[in-house]
């Protein structure tokens, strides 16, 4: 199974939880070893969870969210088909 960085996104949190059967698993790590991209979504995505589960409590700037998610849909947007 070839995966594509859209393929891994969408499964990024599956994997993460340990969620994925055993083939996406292995199709997400070949493709993780190849894409220093997907590479850096899986650290970032952990690093936010890290975060997040961190018991101090912090106030992200007015209008971040937004932002976060223009940036993700141009970022998403831009990736070649096959990517």
């Amino acid at each position: 199974m070839v995966l594509n960085c859209k393929h891994v996104w969408r499964e990024i949190s599956n994997y993460i939880e340990g969620t994925v059967d055993p083939g996406m698993r292995k199709a997400i790590e070949t493709h993780l070893a190849h894409c220093r991209h997907c590479a850096a979504v899986l650290d970032s995505t952990r690093n936010i969870l890290v975060l997040v589960a961190d018991d101090r409590t912090f106030e992200l700037p007015i209008g971040f969210s937004d932002r976060l998610h223009t940036k993700l849909s141009e970022v998403i947007s831009a990736i070649p088909p096959g990517g």
